[in-house]
This record gives C-alpha cells, structure tokens and sequence, in this order.
C-alpha cells in the first residue's frame, strides 16, 4: 500500500498542553505530519489516517532540537480551541 505524509503548520498564541504529552509547550508555529496509506479496491481514490505526529522544534539550545510525538489528531484540535478561547 501507497503511504503519504502531509505536513501541516499550526500557531498556537498561548502556552499550551496536548492529552499524552507531559509538558507544557510555549506560543509559537509547530509542525504536524500526518501519514494516510491508500485504500484499495475502490473505483475512487481514498485515503486512511494511519498516524499524526507533533512535531516541537526547539531553538533555545545551543543546537537546534526537534522532537516528535504522535498524538490523537483529536487531542490537537483540542488544544487549538482552548488556545483560540484563552
């Protein structure tokens, strides 16, 4: 089966958590990947969702740092309208 990834950027304004990741991240534009495969066996093109990561980049340190951690597309959304809210 075909797997694609699609990168998303998302802004949060506000510090912010995500459910399943135990600390806090601050404001700023963060990356999100989502992995679809192909469905086969239909007469039209369609895609499942078969991961979403988060992904932090951290440029503070001395050395640029990226992390990555999956997550509920739902625990993202989420923490996006508690971030429009606040």
């Amino acid at each position: 089966m075909a797997v694609t990834s699609r990168r998303d950027s998302v802004v949060f304004k506000h510090s912010f958590c995500i459910e399943g990741i135990d600390r806090p991240f601050p404001p700023g534009t963060y990356e999100v990947v989502t992995d679809e495969e192909e469905i086969q066996g239909l007469s039209f093109l369609a895609f499942r969702r078969i991961a979403t990561s988060f992904r932090a980049t951290d440029s503070r340190r001395a050395r640029l740092t990226t992390e990555s951690f999956d997550i509920d597309p739902d625990d993202l959304k989420e923490a996006l309208r508690i971030d429009a809210v606040v």
